[in-house]
């Protein structure tokens, strides 16, 4: 009778520790999905802050570029214009290499990060014992 107990005493003792490892990586699950929410939302707000700095910084550039070529032109509609249709070249050669440009590049940076394997992140030489 004595050892019944204990297999009772020894069951009860394992789904108590199975269920502390269950909540465990519960929560290290919610804590590796946090930070990779994380390094995404920074990205993604670094990238939009680049992106709006860019298109100012190209707006004062063409204007820059229209006056300087005005003269060679013969005026500054026709620079404007010229700088106009530079501009709407390289928005179609964007659009028509935008898989290559856009799609994969940000494919690639999502698989990275979601799928990675976290054992590859372990220091080299950590030895198994």
């Amino acid at each position: 009778m004595f050892g019944a107990e204990k297999g009772i005493e020894n069951l009860q003792q394992l789904f108590a520790e199975s269920k502390k490892y269950l909540e465990l990586q519960v929560d290290y699950a919610k804590l590796e999905l946090t930070e990779k929410l994380t390094i995404l939302l920074s990205t993604l707000i670094l990238v939009l802050i680049l992106i709006i700095l860019g298109m100012v910084a190209l707006f004062y550039l063409s204007f820059t570029f229209a006056y300087v070529l005005a003269p060679y032109i013969g005026g500054l509609v026709g620079s404007f214009a010229l700088i106009t249709i530079f501009l709407l070249v390289i928005m179609s050669v964007v659009y028509h290499y935008r898989q290559k440009l856009i799609v994969a590049p940000m494919v690639k940076f999502l698989a990275n990060l979601f799928l990675k394997d976290d054992q590859s992140q372990q220091p080299e030489g950590g030895g198994d014992l």
